[in-house]
């Protein structure tokens, strides 16, 4: 990838440039899943993990698990999941606007006062266009999507997946920015878009 293309994917639609990867080990949680989908989404993350290099743990010292998805068929279910509204102070306002939007799924990050990631809020709302989507693809895409501050129009009109030989994979070009992404010697937060410069020289390291 050029610079030009990595700078896109962090510049946001007012024109910032915002990049932050995780600071701290991910703690996830999945709730409304049967056994089967959540070893598949396991699966999808333990992935993501080995691919970036970053590290998960049993517990967030902090909040307990630090990265929750959410399946579920209606917005109006998400107020019955206990302390949700003190993790997510706009929770009500924010239900409003889903509802109205139609939307089938959202996802809120919270950031360290180092402006790294430190939690993720997953929802999707399985409604019938999510509910056709393979378990496998739809777990591997909101990981990906997870794992970085992507630009909010970042995977608007490409997705970062791919299928290979009938199976879904992370398109090679995304999966090596990942990579490059978690280096150690890179910030952890970057709001200069000379930072996809340095992500771009890492990416040719690598190759």
């Amino acid at each position: 990838m050029q610079a030009d293309d990595i700078e896109a994917l962090f510049t946001r639609e007012t024109g910032a440039y915002y990049f932050a990867r995780w600071g701290r080990p991910i703690a996830p949680i999945v709730f409304g899943v049967t056994d089967e989908t959540l070893a598949v989404v396991k699966g999808a993350l333990e992935a993501v993990m080995v691919l970036s290099g970053h590290k998960m743990a049993e517990t967030d010292p902090e909040l307990g698990s630090n990265l929750m998805i959410f399946f579920f068929r209606e917005w109006d279910e998400l107020p019955q999941v206990p302390d949700l509204d003190r993790l997510i102070p706009e929770l009500g306002p924010l239900l409003d606007k889903l509802k109205a939007a139609d939307a089938n799924q959202y996802r809120i990050l919270h950031f360290d006062p180092n402006e790294a990631i430190k939690a993720c809020f997953v929802f999707l709302r399985m409604d019938a266009e999510l509910s056709a989507v393979p378990a496998e693809t739809l777990a591997l895409s909101q990981i990906v999507q997870s794992i970085l501050l992507w630009s909010d129009t970042a995977f608007r009109t490409t997705s970062p997946l791919a299928v290979l030989g009938g199976k879904t994979i992370l398109r090679p070009e995304i999966s090596t920015l990942i990579r490059a992404a978690y280096d150690p010697v890179l910030p952890a937060c970057a709001r200069d878009p000379s930072h996809a410069l340095r992500l771009a020289a890492r990416i040719g390291q690598m190759q």
